[in-house]
Parts: structure tokens; C-alpha cells; sequence
């Protein structure tokens, strides 16, 4: 793993705490075994940080919003969720039996959230320098499918839907699960009072937007 991931950890047990899933801490709580997810908080903030600062100087002339929407398509679920794939962080996290079984290892909230773990490991192991370096390796480069994805898809599809006047369209929130520091909001989109969509996300508006997309998908076939 520190060979995929390009780091090698100077005190392993952090990388070993960065892929202890919460189920597998809740299964081991009485030998003390302490989830990931105090290193996902950590690592959000790490990953948004040096995302803000490479697009801030990289595109000197790109408006506020723009840069938003853009470090919004970098550090989203879908993005991170590949970044674990590709380094197959699902064959070596530590899951509960339950978790495991259902399909965890290839769950995207889950791979996400363990990237920003492994990324918190590597920042506190090695500092800014190497936690840069793995954002630099790993998510910078991915920034063609980012500046794809970074368009508004709420207001794609109010015009798609304007295009047959008559329509109404809504958002409605589904669900909300997770402790505060890592919610995940799930949104439905609403045509004529009909769901057609859904999305999730770590905010309502980033669930709002995938289930823009997801109902851009459905209705553009």
C-alpha cells in the first residue's frame, strides 16, 4: 500500500488507523480499536486547503465562482471514490462483518472518506510537503474530468426542463446520516411532484447537484 500510495510512514499504525472503518472499530471496541473518521475530518480540511491554494495560483484570472465549482468537482465523492480504486484502498480497509458483506469495499462514500483519511495520515506523519504531494499525484491530475464536471447541473437541467414550458421542478432532502462533522445529505429531484431522481453528497447542495445530473442523465435518453 505505501508503494501505491507513494509514501512510505515513518509510524505505520497511522496508515493502519487511517483504513479502520467505523463498523470494524464498533465490532473491535473492546481492544480499543478507534474508527478513521476523527482522520477523514482532518484530512477534508488538508485536501480543500491545498485543492483552493493550487487552483487560486494556478488559474490567476478564473472568477470566485468558477474556482468553487471547480475545487467542488475535485474533492467530491466521485472523484476520491476513483482516487481509491485506483489504488485499491477497498482490498485492505478494515471493515466490520456486516459492512463487509454488503458491499463496503466498493461503496463510494466509503472509499471517498478513506482517501481523506489516508491523506490525514500522510500529513501528520510527514507534513504539508508530502500530504501536497499525494493531492499533487493522485487529484490534481485528474483535473480534465474536474473542470468537465464542475459545470452547474441544477441550472442544465432547469433548462432542459424550460425547454417543454409547463414543467415544474423541485428539490426535496431524503435523508440525512453521519455525525456532524461528516453528514450526507440525500436530495430527490422532483418533476410534477414525481421523484425522477436522486443524488447524495456531504452538503445539500452538492446532493442537489448530483441529483441535477442524474436526472439530466435519465432524461436526456
Amino acid at each position: 500500500m505505501e508503494g501505491r500510495i507513494g509514501y512510505i510512514f515513518r509510524d505505520r499504525s497511522l496508515l493502519l488507523h487511517a483504513l479502520t472503518h467505523s463498523s470494524y472499530a464498533n465490532e473491535h471496541r473492546s481492544a480499543g480499536c478507534t474508527s478513521n473518521e476523527r482522520l477523514e475530518f482532518l484530512g477534508d480540511s488538508v485536501l480543500g486547503m491545498t485543492v483552493a491554494d493550487y487552483l487560486y495560483r494556478t488559474f490567476p484570472d478564473m472568477p470566485e465562482g468558477d474556482l468553487t465549482r471547480l475545487r467542488a468537482a475535485l474533492v467530491c465523492e466521485q472523484t476520491l471514490a476513483a482516487v481509491a480504486r485506483d489504488l485499491d484502498l477497498g482490498s485492505v480497509l478494515r471493515l466490520g462483518h456486516g459492512e463487509a458483506a454488503g458491499g463496503g469495499r466498493t461503496r463510494p462514500s466509503i472509499l471517498a472518506d478513506t482517501v481523506e483519511a489516508v491523506l490525514a495520515a500522510i500529513y501528520l506523519d510527514g507534513g504539508r510537503k508530502e500530504s501536497d504531494r499525494f493531492v499533487q499525484a493522485q487529484i490534481l491530475t485528474r483535473m480534465d474530468q474536474a473542470r468537465h464536471r464542475s459545470t452547474d447541473h441544477k441550472t442544465a437541467l432547469q433548462e432542459l426542463i424550460q425547454r417543454q414550458p409547463g414543467h415544474t421542478l423541485a428539490y426535496r432532502t431524503v435523508g440525512e446520516t453521519g455525525p456532524d462533522h461528516a453528514k450526507r445529505f440525500t436530495v430527490e429531484v422532483l418533476l410534477d411532484d414525481e421523484a425522477v431522481s436522486t443524488g447524495e453528497g456531504h452538503s445539500k447542495k452538492e446532493a442537489e447537484q448530483a441529483a441535477a445530473e442524474a436526472a439530466i442523465i435519465k432524461l436526456s435518453r
